[in-house]
């Protein structure tokens, strides 16, 4: 059973209508029982960094995450759950990640011929072997939606990186924590992949 969390941040339909599509398992859910019972635990997320930690400290969530983590279950975040593992984002100054993994969001910085929010498919380039890039050609297109991108001090955890006017690392996998910038699940037979591969942990 894949448990995704619902803490009333975007995109919990397409997730869970793509893990339907591959034959899974899987509940959207705002019980920290059911989420702590789950084999494996997805994080997604469309929004303000900000206005998700807040939403996810009220709920309790922020403890259920770190909980998962801690307990080694795996656990994919999708985009702004990807950011919300990280200390903080300029995107909200003040405001505390979970800070499972050590890092912060930047603004992805102005260039000409660039548009902010980097909207669109861009290709990924692969750092070190990542379970959940299994199988992938190297260079595979995926999609993405987000202003902000990592800046973080332990590269070691970085397993994909795409080019936007800067280099952006944009995946990260840490023991059974995985998580990526872009969405899988808007990223057709290249995200399924990446799904399927999460599924069969």
């Amino acid at each position: 059973m894949i448990a995704v969390i619902d803490y009333g941040a975007g995109n919990l339909h397409s997730v869970k209508n793509a893990l339907d599509a591959l034959g899974a398992e899987s509940i959207v859910t705002a019980v920290p029982e059911e989420i702590i019972a789950a084999d494996k635990v997805i994080l997604p997320g469309v929004g303000a960094f900000g206005d998700a930690m807040q939403a996810l400290r009220a709920s309790g969530m922020d403890k259920v995450v770190c909980d998962c983590v801690a307990q080694g279950k795996p656990l994919f975040g999708i985009c702004l759950g990807l950011q919300l593992l990280f200390e903080e984002s300029e995107e909200a100054p003040g405001v505390a990640g979970l800070g499972i993994l050590k890092g912060k969001f930047v603004r992805i910085p102005n260039g000409e011929g660039l548009k902010i929010p980097h909207m669109g498919w861009n290709d990924l380039t692969f750092t070190k072997p990542s379970r959940i890039f299994a199988g992938l050609e190297a260079h595979p297109y995926v999609y993405f939606v987000h202003s902000y991108y990592l800046n973080t001090p332990t590269p070691e955890v970085v397993s994909a990186y795409t080019q936007y006017g800067v280099r952006m690392d944009i995946a990260v996998e840490s023991g059974n924590l995985f998580a990526t910038q872009f969405h899988p699940e808007k990223s057709g037979t290249v995200g399924m992949q990446i799904l399927k591969n999460f599924i069969e942990l």
